[in-house]
């Protein structure tokens, strides 16, 4: 099939991208890299009136860091994420989830912001920017303003995006010092949406015990989750076998999956408990090793 009929403009800045959104809002969708837009618009499951696109603004690549975090512009590509030294060093978590994004080709088009807006919940950056305390930018032509990664994803590939916004940042956090973190999916080829994932951030005082914990899925429900009972029950213990296999299997209470023709509801809800101990696992003895 082909794309319904549009108009087409392109926004040589994010500003003149606002402006566009501005006069055309629920008519418009933003297009950059078109990794998930153009499948769409071709099973004409979008239909929008005006495309606009921001591909060619100037300095589209941007990667800033600073004591507290990374702030990633929202137009760069997921290759030059995945290539950025800064990025590697300091958020490795952030750096092989990028990998994970379907395959080289797909990330040398795919924007960052683009695969957070489109929030398919069996993405990986998503639930990365929930296990890093992500802060999101927004901007329109009259408003600018940040909302928190857990506050951005409302249900199944819809946001909290209004129709004249813009994702123009996303700033990822650093985890406190004398942390490690994990980081595993289940896909049924190299390069697939995961049919089930996990990441883990842990951190450890002097004494070994956990003083930071963030857990989060992806795959397993209409957006991803923080499994924040299961954060809880680390908060001040040391770590053991039995404790993260107990913190592994109480994830299983915020998933919600869903039976389709690739894996079971079942287990969807099992493989979420199995990968997060191992996400657990490995961010234990990260932290234990720094």
């Amino acid at each position: 099939m082909k794309p319904a009929p549009f108009d087409y403009y392109q926004a040589k800045t994010i500003d003149e991208a606002v402006e566009l959104l501005s006069e055309y809002s629920e008519d418009s969708k933003i297009i950059s890299g078109g990794q998930s837009l153009i499948p769409m618009l071709n099973f004409r499951l979008a239909r929008p009136k005006v495309l606009i696109d921001i591909s060619t603004i100037e300095n589209r690549n941007q990667i800033e860091n600073d004591a507290m975090g990374i702030r990633v512009a929202g137009t760069t590509l997921q290759r030059f994420l995945e290539q950025s030294k800064v990025v590697q060093e300091e958020l490795p978590i952030l750096y092989e989830a990028t990998k994970h994004i379907g395959h080289v080709q797909i990330r040398n088009k795919g924007t960052v912001g683009g695969t957070i807006v489109h929030a398919d919940p069996a993405s990986e950056l998503p639930a990365i920017s929930l296990v890093l305390d992500a802060e999101f930018e927004i901007k329109s032509k009259e408003n600018q303003y940040t909302v928190e990664a857990e506050d951005f994803f409302i249900t199944y590939m819809t946001t909290a995006l209004q129709s004249d916004e813009i994702l123009s940042s996303i700033y990822f956090k650093k985890p406190p010092r004398n942390s490690g973190w994990g980081f595993h999916e289940i896909a049924r080829r190299e390069g697939d949406f995961a049919l089930a994932g996990s990441a883990a951030v842990i951190g450890l005082d002097a004494s070994g015990k956990c003083n930071h914990a963030r857990i989060a899925l992806f795959g397993v429900a209409p957006t991803p989750v923080r499994a924040k009972v299961a954060e809880e029950m680390l908060i001040g213990k040391n770590y053991s076998a039995d404790l993260l296999k107990e913190a592994a299997e109480a994830v299983k209470q915020v998933v919600d999956p869903e039976s389709d023709v690739h894996a079971t509801e079942e287990y969807r809800r099992n493989a979420s408990s199995v990968l997060t101990l191992r996400s657990l696992e490995d961010a234990f003895r990260r932290a234990k090793s720094v």
